[in-house]
């Protein structure tokens, strides 16, 4: 029974407390339960299965005392042994059959139940807020998804195919045993069987805490060498190799100990199980020995109980294995059972409606009305804020690094839900609508233009997956990036890289605005944006936003005051407060905030 340990687990393993294995087994039954039918045929085919298995040794002990004839005899004949030979054949295929349907007709259970909770747990992340997201370490996420979908077929396929069968063919033996031989081989069979699990069961959770520890070095080590991976120009741009693979090795030598510990510990286990087995083994050969010397059996009956005990010798010899691994499939779907449980921290209201917006065409109306937000408790961000963004105009908020700009944005996607206040929309309170109709109202041009590892063509396109080719490269004209692209030697299907990594910062940029364009949402949000492009694709891109904004209700989070003096409104922030207010020649009059940053960025392009 040698078996490998290297299962790997996420380190929330051995922090988190652990749900009883029922619970685990309660969640996972409904969705098994959509195939009753096919539950019940496959529990019969493996009751039929053991039935056959265990007339296979009954036949043959007959077959060997019906061979047991004098010459002369009419069963010299073989009459009798023939019949006895053609229904061990039918029996062995039986047992062959009855095991191939069952695990056929069980297939669609399992892979249903696969699917359907991994699509669950998959959908309900992008469900929870952006909060969860930041706290969470994305490789650990997909790790335990990952863990928990093999958990589900691993489990089914060790107490479906191995526990329970083994389970059946017990009680049956032990019947057979009970009724045809003496009580003693039943009870001795009966003690073997309860020692066994007992000390396997007593071991296995004894060497548990090597294996956590041996799986949450491992994830550790995981995790280390992905956010190395991912943050590979980083790594360069520092010289930083050798640490990064100190870091690595540091997490890699915790798991090799706990690995060694993990093996010792498993070979103690194995020589326990196999000095149990011999031993209940060897007291049945000698019960059956002294049965034969006295002819109260026959020597089919010592070969049909020796059969009857290798038989179950082989499933009883990977129990602990078996039982190592269910407990390990019980872990990893307790993990991903609590992704699925974990709260949604913004949820829609019950009586959320759709989102109306009177004329798409132009845009909502937008109001903040003292509205105040904090991340941390500790440091408020946002501070009773009010102001209105009519519709189909452009408002512009600056205002240094920390002074609360891009927070207005994840607001008005909802990524978090205010303290105090309200965020209107069209007259209508965003907390009181539904989530998808809401974000499906708003585009976005965030700061940090974050692309698939796809094509650039790809990448536009999931602003409308339904685009068709000629709205795809009209977007990309308005952004002013379809002459760039068409220079490229595969055009729209460039692979941009992991993260969009092979373009520069103001070409990914450019095929984020492209991206949000072709949305076609009533509104308009530019983070930023035009923060990595050149001066001149800057004034060419400034042009096609006032044109856009024509039709949209438009939010511009600007750094650069040069992007925004054609706005309607400009408002000035500073630690969370609006200080200023105004047109960009209103603000300039004031000779205030706004007209110190107008005068310093001037004189920088001077």
């Amino acid at each position: 029974m040698r078996h490998s340990s290297g299962q790997h687990h996420s380190p929330a393993e051995s922090q988190a407390p652990q749900s009883s294995d029922w619970k685990v087994i309660r969640d996972l039954l409904p969705y098994l339960l959509e195939y009753k039918c096919r539950v019940a045929l496959a529990l019969t085919c493996l009751i039929a299965a053991k039935v056959a298995n265990l007339g296979i040794p009954i036949l043959m002990k007959r077959l060997i005392d019906t061979l047991n004839i004098k010459t002369g005899s009419p069963q010299a004949l073989l009459v009798v042994p023939v019949g006895l030979i053609v229904a061990y054949g039918l029996l062995r295929v039986s047992a062959s059959l009855f095991t191939e349907l069952r695990e056929s007709l069980f297939a669609r259970v399992t892979q249903n139940a696969v699917r359907k909770v991994a699509l669950q747990v998959f959908e309900h992340l992008h469900s929870l807020a952006l909060s969860f997201h930041l706290a969470r370490q994305t490789g650990g996420v997909s790790r335990d998804i990952e863990r928990g979908t093999r958990g589900i077929q691993s489990l089914i396929s060790y107490s479906l195919y191995s526990i329970l069968p083994t389970l059946i063919e017990f009680c049956l033996v032990l019947g057979y045993f009970a009724y045809s031989y003496d009580i003693w081989f039943a009870l001795i069979t009966l003690a073997a069987l309860i020692l066994y699990i007992s000390f396997t069961v007593v071991i296995t959770e004894w060497r548990t805490h090597f294996r956590r520890t041996m799986n949450d070095m491992d994830s550790k080590a995981n995790q280390k060498a992905i956010d190395s991976l991912l943050n590979f120009e980083t790594v360069k741009y520092f010289g930083n190799e050798a640490f990064e693979a100190g870091r690595y090795d540091e997490n890699l030598a915790r798991y090799q100990v706990a690995a060694v510990k993990s093996q010792k510990s498993l070979a103690l286990l194995n020589l326990g199980q196999q000095g149990i087995i011999a031993t209940g083994l060897v007291l049945i050969l000698w019960r059956a020995t002294i049965g034969v010397v006295n002819d109260t059996m026959t020597l089919g009956d010592l070969v049909l109980v020796n059969t009857l005990m290798i038989q179950l010798y082989v499933p009883l010899n990977f129990l602990g294995v078996i039982y190592r691994e269910i407990k390990q499939s019980l872990t990893d779907m307790d993990r991903m059972f609590s992704l699925l449980n974990t709260e949604k921290e913004i949820a829609d209201s019950p009586n959320a409606k759709p989102l109306y917006i009177a004329n798409y065409a132009h845009g909502p109306d937008v109001r903040f009305e003292n509205v105040s937000f904090h991340y941390d408790a500790k440091r408020e961000i946002l501070k009773n804020i009010s102001f209105n963004i009519p519709a189909g105009t452009i408002t512009a908020v600056v205002g240094q690094s920390g002074a609360g700009k891009s927070t207005l944005a994840r607001l008005l996607f909802r990524f978090y839900d205010i303290q105090t206040g309200k965020i209107l929309m069209d007259g209508q309170n965003i907390q009181e609508v539904t989530q998808a109709t809401l974000r499906k109202a708003i585009g976005i041009v965030p700061q940090d233009t974050v692309l698939f590892n796809d094509s650039i063509g790809y990448n536009i396109a999931y602003g409308d997956p339904k685009a068709t080719v000629e709205e795809i490269h009209e977007a990309a004209r308005a952004a002013q990036i379809d002459g760039f692209i068409k220079h490229l030697p595969d055009g729209y299907d460039t692979q941009v890289g992991e993260r969009g990594l092979k373009l520069s910062g103001g070409e990914k940029q450019r095929v984020a605005i492209a991206r949000t364009l072709l949305k076609k949402p009533a509104m308009l949000i530019f983070d930023e944006a035009t923060s990595a492009l050149d001066s001149k694709t800057e004034r060419a891109f400034q042009e096609e936003l006032l044109g856009l904004a024509k039709n949209r209700t438009t939010l511009i989070i600007a750094h650069r005051l040069s992007t925004i003096i054609h706005a309607d409104q400009i408002l000035v922030m500073d630690h969370g407060e609006i200080v200023e207010r105004g047109t960009h020649i209103q603000l300039l009059g004031m000779n205030g905030r706004y007209a110190e940053m107008w005068q310093m960025q001037e004189r920088t392009l001077d």
